[in-house]
């Protein structure tokens, strides 16, 4: 089958407005980094989401989930097969103390609506830059909390398009882990349960959260967040800023000056550059500490 060939076999089942074929996914990305996807496309509704992925699991064509482009790593050489985004499946609802978020909304968003409702519970999220699919699909945190803290349910489909609900439990949520990743499923939406709490408090919170992160990471560059895992009994961009390695990189990627756990694309940066930075660091801290750093961003598609 040609590309062609799935574009229009895909309009069929969605809207064709929303299909692009040989579409540059650094456009998408945090990064500003990735070759293009044979096909991409934004489903408008679940239903039409389910029936793509329906249809490429029939044709047994490749099918990538781009959030919102926060911690993926795209290759210069693109990505075989569809990428597909729910950025327009973004409905937030407010129900008591539940919050009703589809995938594509930002986590962000989420957690400002969470506030204006004086919900408490979120604000650890007020500056993760992620989607909810994303943020549900490596139990997202930071600043001492979890999605797992405050999930009921998510809806999501299966690899094969079909629509289930997974429970709390169900979804064994760990650090950066979850059965969405382990299962290959996309998250349509998530049922969040807050407490009511005191609105300025939950403000000041944000506020402080918001200026130690605008602080200490470096905002102002393209990055993919925090690119390793926390290694057990250490952290990561210390161990990194012990190897002498910030403000080192390869082309236009560089570890930050600002925090050793991120590395930036000053502006030029290929994805190439970006990945051998990675695997710069990797080599230098294991020499230097034996510790193995393992990613917490993913690296998809071909050199």
């Amino acid at each position: 089958m040609t590309i062609q060939k799935w574009a229009n076999d895909l309009a069929q089942l969605m809207n064709p407005k929303n299909i692009k074929t040989n579409e540059l996914l650094k456009k998408y990305t945090m990064t500003k980094l990735g070759g293009a996807a044979d096909v991409f496309v934004m489903p408008e509704t679940e239903e039409e989401a389910s029936a793509i992925v329906k249809y490429a699991y029939d044709h047994h064509i490749p099918l990538l989930m781009l959030g919102n482009g926060s911690n993926m790593v795209v290759r210069d050489g693109g990505v075989r097969g569809i990428v597909i985004t729910f950025s327009k499946l973004n409905e937030i609802r407010v129900d008591g103390n539940q919050i009703y978020a589809q995938s594509g909304a930002l986590i962000k968003d989420v957690s400002k609506i969470a506030a204006n409702e004086s919900l408490t519970g979120f604000e650890f999220a007020c500056g993760i830059p992620g989607s909810v699919g994303g943020a549900m699909a490596m139990n997202a945190g930071a600043y001492g909390g979890e999605i797992k803290d405050i999930i009921v349910s998510s809806t999501v489909l299966t690899k094969e398009g079909k629509i289930i609900v997974l429970s709390k439990e169900e979804l064994d949520l760990r650090y950066r882990h979850s059965i969405i990743t382990q299962e290959g499923y996309f998250v349509l939406s998530s049922i969040f349960e807050l407490k009511k709490g005191n609105k300025e408090e939950i403000d000041a919170k944000i506020a402080d959260l918001t200026y130690k992160r605008e602080s200490k990471q470096p905002l102002e560059y393209p990055s993919a967040g925090s690119v390793f895992k926390r290694p057990p009994g250490y952290f990561a961009g210390k161990l990194i800023q012990d190897s002498g390695l910030q403000g080192k990189g390869v082309g236009d990627a560089e570890v930050s000056l600002k925090h050793a756990g991120f590395i930036i694309n000053k502006g030029n940066a290929t994805a190439t550059d970006y990945i051998n930075t990675i695997k710069m660091v990797q080599k230098e801290v294991k020499e230097k500490f034996g510790v193995e750093l393992e990613l917490e961003v993913k690296i998809v598609g071909e050199d």
